[in-house]
């Protein structure tokens, strides 16, 4: 069924044909007509599947077809776990909007809330958002969604498993009408809280599955090699680099400094790369983004902050450096290659820390796996050997209580000075302030 048999609006269609796109991908046949008559959706994916789109030409669709709720409010809002994702998201809206009457914004954290005020005050028709800087503009009463039509949540998962779900309630109760319509993207539907949360926001939603999470992506071939330590893991890395087939490469590590050394290690191997961590400020990540995604770097090193939400066509591989340790973000890491019909590779590397890591990624995708090895460079363990080192603990007949070391007064001073605590600092969210116990 090609686009043109879904009845959208000719403006729409125009941008769809300029974009390229002919049929629509296995999600957007089954989510499109069911959100274009009004129903309720919640839809589990694949990374790199279409969901976007799968939202987006519905939402505009209504938008165009139909009177708003309120001449004020915002008409659709559509919230993304990080300020990567969303940046993603309103890059693709604005090539939908820029050929109607409809308006748009992008709110997110780590930008100045006093320009964003003046933003919310034109009164944007449709706003990409993360939930923890919508909130703060909903309390500073900058914005008004009363009238709200569309509630589009993606990656719900990754909202709440960065601990969203209190901004999304305060959402959620801030355009709670009848009328509105509400979508819910996750990667897995296997989660507790999604569970709980599409019960309070979605009414009597159509479902879809396209390509459940645990299943390997035919597009992407994966490889694991066993590395015995730190220099064991760069002499690999340095090989993985000398690929003819190498266009574009994102390398994930477990730490900012990681990041930063590695990046500089493929720029003395002759690689133009860049790091990118949640340390830098948000207009660094910006200016990093832009020169990888335009082709002026090779290698993009950096932590899970660009594991989700980048679409860029021409990543040949990915590294992983270090294991996650979440199995789910392995999925989201490597879906970064192997886009939109091309091949794509993903290499891990297993050093004898990342055995626990393993074991998840294996229970998660359900199937062994199986380890490849560089000539000259093979690992002196197999693996198995590592796994009790790396899960045990050692066992003690008696622990030491510590010492004290201050007194009442000072720990509550302590408690006065120490730092609040960011959960998912890197996506722009709202410091959440934790009882002391």
């Amino acid at each position: 069924m090609p686009f043109n048999d879904l009845s959208l609006d000719p403006r729409l269609m125009r941008s769809v044909q300029h974009l390229g796109f002919e049929k629509p991908t296995e999600i957007q046949h089954e989510a499109i007509p069911a959100v274009m008559i009004g129903r309720d959706l919640i839809v589990s994916s694949q990374t790199g599947s279409g969901k976007t789109l799968a939202y987006l030409l519905p939402m505009m669709q209504r938008l165009l077809k139909s009177r708003p709720l309120s001449k004020r409010d915002a008409r659709a809002l559509i919230l993304a776990p990080t300020r990567e994702l969303a940046k993603q998201v309103y890059a693709q809206l604005r090539l939908f909007v820029a050929n109607t009457p409809l308006t748009s914004a992008l709110i997110v954290g780590g930008e100045n809330f006093n320009d964003q005020e003046k933003i919310l005050k034109r009164e944007p028709n449709i706003i990409v958002a993360t939930p923890g800087r919508f909130v703060d503009h909903l309390e500073h009463k900058s914005v008004f969604i009363n009238g709200l039509e569309m509630l589009i949540l993606d990656e719900a998962d990754r909202m709440l498993d960065l601990g969203f779900m209190p901004q999304l309630t305060v959402i959620n109760k801030s355009a709670d009408h009848r009328l509105r319509q509400t979508l819910l993207f996750s990667a897995t539907l296997d989660h507790a809280e999604v569970d709980e949360l599409s019960l309070a926001l979605l009414k009597n939603p159509h479902r879809v599955a396209v390509g459940a999470s645990h299943l390997q992506h035919q597009d992407i071939s994966q490889r694991f090699y066993l590395a015995d330590h730190l220099t064991h893991k760069e002499a690999l890395l340095k090989h993985f680099l000398q690929q003819d087939a190498l266009k574009q490469l994102i390398i994930f590590t477990a730490t900012r400094e990681d990041a930063d050394r590695l990046a500089l290690l493929c720029e003395q191997l002759g690689k133009g790369a860049v790091g990118l961590s949640g340390k830098l400020s948000q207009s660094s990540r910006n200016s990093v983004m832009q020169a990888f995604a335009t082709g002026k770097h090779q290698v993009l090193v950096t932590t899970d902050l660009a594991s989700r939400g980048l679409d860029l066509l021409q990543v040949s591989h990915v590294i992983n450096f270090d294991l996650p340790r979440h199995a789910e973000e392995y999925v989201h890491r490597i879906g970064r290659t192997g886009r939109a019909g091309a091949k794509g590779e993903a290499i891990s590397l297993v050093g004898p820390k990342d055995i626990p890591a393993l074991q998840r990624i294996e229970a998660f995708l359900r199937q062994p796996t199986s380890f490849s090895e560089v000539e000259g460079l093979a690992a002196k363990f197999d693996g198995k050997v590592s796994v009790a080192k790396a899960t045990s603990k050692p066992v003690t007949k008696k622990q030491k209580r510590p010492a004290k070391t201050h007194t009442k007064t000072n720990a509550k001073e302590a408690v006065k000075s120490a730092p609040k605590f960011f959960l998912g600092g890197d996506d722009g969210s709202a410091p959440i302030k934790r009882k002391q116990k």
